[in-house]
């Protein structure tokens, strides 16, 4: 793994107060060289360029460290991970957390699952699934003591997909790249439904760039009503 500058990638994650020992950087190099092997054939990511895919990627993916404390030995639920963004990088990093990563695409979980035997990681889990599914089902549902996503859509669908997740006292923490005001306003009914409480935003950029990032956490105060997340495609198409 010599032939790749390693750097800025430490420099970005020490401004964070993150420290990786020489194995978590060779399992980050890895995880970059089966993320762009595989994405010949299949599509994983439009961003494969080596230094956009450590700050964009990976470096985003541990920026959750600015709004919660993932050093603890927490168990967390990644939904819509896609390649792993960000449940399986929070892994590698972090290697006490107790960590499911949950997408709807069966292919994906076959990459995650190639990613974790060749990592060596333990305590980490892919699910091939839907969230509204899933989180129905009583072995997931409020078992998480946080629930974090970077899927793309807006904070009422995002809420319905992930509120029930998550354990009394927990949190959703949703990745966003744009000013949220208007989003979260309209989102404050569906978050009270679903049990929780908005706590607030984490706005930063991302270490040596322009790139602005904005972690969105939700606090859960009450048992999700039974009846959410409601059936398959409701919550995209009639947000709450």
């Amino acid at each position: 793994m010599g032939r790749y500058n390693t750097d800025r990638f430490e420099a970005d994650l020490n401004s964070f107060h993150i420290s990786l020992s020489e194995k978590q950087i060779e399992q980050f190099l890895k995880y970059f060289e089966l993320l762009t092997e595989w994405n010949r054939v299949m599509n994983l990511t439009a961003i494969t360029e080596y230094d956009e895919v450590m700050k964009k990627h990976f470096v985003d993916s541990l920026s959750l460290i600015r709004a919660y404390d993932v050093r603890q030995k927490v168990s967390l639920i990644d939904v819509g991970t896609g390649a792993g963004f960000p449940g399986l990088a929070l892994k590698i990093a972090f290697p006490d957390l107790r960590v499911t990563l949950l997408d709807s695409l069966n292919k994906r979980i076959t990459f995650l699952n190639s990613v974790i035997e060749e990592l060596g990681l333990t305590g980490v889990t892919a699910i091939h699934g839907r969230a509204e599914e899933y989180a129905k089902k009583g072995e997931l549902r409020e078992q998480f003591d946080v629930c974090v996503s970077r899927a793309v859509a807006n904070l009422s669908t995002l809420s319905e997909y992930c509120l029930p997740f998550v354990r009394v006292g927990g949190k959703f923490i949703s990745y966003k790249s744009e000013k949220i005001t208007e989003e979260m306003e309209t989102a404050g009914r569906a978050i009270s439904i679903l049990g929780g409480k908005v706590a607030g935003q984490v706005e930063f950029m991302l270490p040596d760039s322009d790139i602005y990032r904005n972690l969105f956490l939700v606090e859960k105060v009450k048992k999700t009503p039974e009846k959410y997340p409601r059936k398959a495609g409701l919550p995209s198409k009639e947000p709450l």
